[in-house]
Parts: C-alpha cells; structure tokens; sequence
C-alpha cells in the first residue's frame, strides 16, 4: 500500500483535483484572515515577498501528493479559569493548504 493510498483511507475521502487558481484564491482567503506565521517564523508578508515561487511550491506538492503539513508552532493562551492551554500555530503555507482542502 502506497502511503498516499493509506492517507485517502485513513481521512476517508477522495482525493481532489487542486488548480493554481484553488490556491491563489486560499491564499487570499488567509491573508484576508490575517494572523501570525508558524514555527518557520514565515510572516504573512514574508510569504507574500516570493508569492509566486511560494504558491507554485505548494501546489506542485498538492498535486503530486508530496505535501505534508510541517510541525506546528505551540504557544500557550489564557483560559478564563486562569490556566493556560496550547494553541497550535500553523506556518502560512500549511494554512493556505488546509483552505484549498477544505474547499475555501
């Protein structure tokens, strides 16, 4: 079993046909959000500086099936009780491509 065939399984849905346009109009969708960048410290602004290299990488690994989502920036939020719990921070990219999948 190829490790694409295992990841279709395990998320239990089919794969989808990604267009340059799907991610450009995520991309847009995320900057339109706003936030801050992931463990690779990638800013928005920063990603924006090589946004084409940056968009064109993303979607070569989206429709070859090479892409997986890096590590995710863990910060600590207050809760109201006065604890803290973790936050998970994805980098620009991955939150462009969690778009694209959900269907932006």
């Amino acid at each position: 079993m190829k490790k694409e065939d295992y990841l279709m399984i395990k998320q239990n849905q089919r794969p989808i046909p990604v267009t340059r346009e799907m991610v450009k109009k995520a991309y847009h969708q995320v900057k339109q959000k706003g936030g801050s960048g992931g463990i690779d410290g990638q800013s928005l602004s920063v990603f924006e500086g090589q946004l084409r290299d940056n968009l064109h990488k993303l979607w070569a690994r989206m429709c070859s099936g090479s892409y997986f989502p890096p590590a995710v920036k863990e910060v600590e939020i207050p809760k109201p009780n006065g604890k803290k719990r973790p936050l998970g921070i994805p980098t620009v990219g991955d939150r462009v491509a969690q778009t694209v999948r959900k269907g932006g």
